[in-house]
């Protein structure tokens, strides 16, 4: 069984025992929260589509880690003006572990 979630803009396949990083939430380590957000439930040859969410549909996940991802690095050129700009960026990642789908 697999869900398709919306959490941060973004949307994601979620499925019993895996890990996602999503963009940063406010909890703790070890905080249970419920993702109500779903999208769409598939099952096998059953799949039921949300309009745009599906009713009673839930997700169970549970954070595992507060990180930062790899350093990206900009640069801004602009040719025969002698302007180059370097700056660079890490976001900010909380890594969820989905315990439990129920529709």
């Amino acid at each position: 069984m697999y869900a398709i979630i919306r959490q941060g803009g973004r949307q994601y396949r979620a499925e019993v025992g895996k890990t996602l990083d999503v963009d940063k939430l406010p909890y703790d380590v070890d905080h249970k929260l419920v993702i109500e957000d779903v999208l769409l439930i598939g099952d096998g040859d059953n799949t039921v589509l949300g309009q745009p969410v599906v009713e009673g549909a839930k997700v169970n996940a549970t954070v595992v880690e507060q990180f930062r991802g790899e350093k990206i690095m900009v640069f801004h050129y602009r040719q025969r003006t002698n302007l180059r700009k370097w700056a660079g960026h890490r976001q900010y990642y909380t890594r969820i572990r989905i315990d439990d789908i129920t529709v």
